[in-house]
């Protein structure tokens, strides 16, 4: 973590409009040591839109590290003036990205904004010219993905990416509720984010019970088996997500008792299964099969660190902030492969912790004040204006 911190973005677009991608990267304040790096293919748009998402994205993993003050560099003169006050926000398409870089910039204590030469942002402009080199592979992992599959019995696939939208998702009051052909789809965000579009809408169904989970355990790498009523909290899940639809994909973490909830999912809906790794839960290292006053007394001053930093790690273990970077590579991932669709993601209780803290764009103290039942279901909404939004928390009405 870093009080001062410099912000370099950048976005392009092959066409304008054309496929686009943005950059940003986060400097300690002598621009002597990268902190943070972000891109993103963002399918088609314009220079601006992704000019402006780089922003965005370099100002969400600057309040990421904690810091207070930002300077920021673009080679966009009209990101720069706007954001800066000087020029009017004119284009119908800026004014939600305007609105959510200027939340962003309010919750720091200072923030700065500075042009400079294109060639004074090349770290930025790589990263963008390397997202936008993606839309190939994004393109061909889609069509892949979007094949025609067997339903019966569909076995649990092994990828490193997700699929294609196959079904899109509206923001009816019912959050599952199918899209009705012909009719219109509201594409505006529900409160008040400004948010618009269709969301990629990540339907978060933590896995059912295990015996670690009755002992309340730290349960991380670990493999425990579903018990009985583990089982049947998966098939009430898997029956009320099948009487819902309009689910385009499932994707779960590796580890068995995750995998098992959404096989029974993937059999209600007759979808397969796409296992990512990103998804696993914590490693908790030497605390797996403790409880917390045993792994308490086992590093009392380590433990209490612990609970109040996210970037510390239990012995041999792995940290929140790690946990954080690869949980928010999967959703980017989820977000490019299926926009406007309805995505299930079965994993555990820090990974839709992570995902739900990501959408509601807070600090860490929400992995330790939020409770998540087993099996039970969170949605969180990720829109391609870069907007976010959680339309459902810790829900076990189908059990």
């Amino acid at each position: 973590m870093t009080d001062k911190v410099v912000v370099e973005a950048d976005g392009g677009s092959r066409g304008n409009p054309g496929p686009a991608g943005y950059g940003a990267v986060v400097w300690d304040a002598g621009r002597d040591h990268v902190l943070a790096e972000r891109k993103e293919f963002l399918g088609v748009a314009t220079n601006n839109v992704a000019e402006y998402r780089g922003l965005i994205a370099g100002l969400e993993a600057a309040a990421e590290l904690g810091a207070r003050e930002v300077s920021v560099r673009m080679d966009s003169k009209l990101v720069v003036e706007q954001m800066s006050g000087r020029w009017k926000v004119k284009h119908e398409a800026m004014i939600p990205l305007a609105d959510r870089a200027r939340r962003l910039v309010a919750g720091f204590d200072r923030v700065s904004f500075a042009w400079i030469p294109r060639k004074e942002n090349s770290h930025a402009d790589q990263l963008a010219n390397e997202a936008m080199d993606d839309a190939e592979v994004v393109g061909e992992v889609r069509n892949a993905l979007n094949q025609p599959v067997a339903t019966e019995s569909a076995p649990a696939q092994r990828d490193s990416g997700t699929g294609s939208a196959l079904a899109a998702a509206s923001t009816h009051s019912d959050p599952l509720a199918a899209t009705g052909q012909g009719k219109a789809v509201t594409t505006s965000a529900p409160g008040w984010t400004g948010a618009v579009g269709r969301p990629t809408r990540l339907l978060l169904l933590r896995h059912g019970q295990t015996e670690l989970s009755v002992e309340r355990r730290y349960s991380g790498r670990g493999n425990p088996p579903l018990t009985e009523l583990g089982r049947q909290q998966a098939a009430n899940a898997a029956r009320m997500l099948a009487g819902k639809g309009n689910i385009a994909a499932i994707v779960c973490s590796p580890l068995g008792r995750a995998r098992e909830t959404a096989e029974a999912a993937g059999k209600a809906l007759g979808l397969p299964v796409r296992v990512l790794d990103g998804l696993i839960e914590t490693d908790f290292g030497a605390w797996e099969g403790l409880t917390f006053a045993e792994a308490r007394d086992h590093d009392p001053e380590l433990h209490a660190r612990w609970l109040g930093d996210p970037a510390v790690a239990p012995p041999g273990g792995e940290s929140f902030d790690q946990v954080r970077e690869r949980v928010e590579s999967v959703r980017r991932d989820l977000v490019a492969l299926y926009p406007g669709a309805n995505v299930l993601v079965v994993s555990h209780v820090t990974p839709i912790k992570m995902l739900l803290q990501l959408a509601l764009g807070v600090g860490p103290s929400l992995l330790y004040r939020l409770h998540l039942d087993l099996a039970s279901l969170s949605i969180a909404e990720f829109y391609p204006d870069g907007g976010s939004s959680v339309r459902l928390a810790n829900d076990t009405s189908y059990l």
